[in-house]
């Protein structure tokens, strides 16, 4: 909601920026939908990483987590 208000307002005092966001916006999402699904992977590597190095730990700790 707050988006939309503030995109408002850019139409209201500069149209012609505005109008461009609105064409450029989902040219950007699709160039940065490459980059968010490396990330969301990396971030999937990373935890396996981390509770794999974990275990011999919480294994021998013998306590549920």
């Amino acid at each position: 909601m707050v988006g939309f208000l503030l995109w408002l307002l850019l139409l209201v005092f500069c149209w012609p920026l505005a109008l461009l966001a609105l064409v450029l916006y989902p040219v950007v999402w699709l160039i940065a939908l490459p980059f968010r699904l490396v990330g969301i992977t990396l971030h999937a590597v990373f935890a396996f990483l981390g509770a794999l190095l974990m275990l011999p730990a919480r294994v021998l700790r013998g306590r549920p987590a």
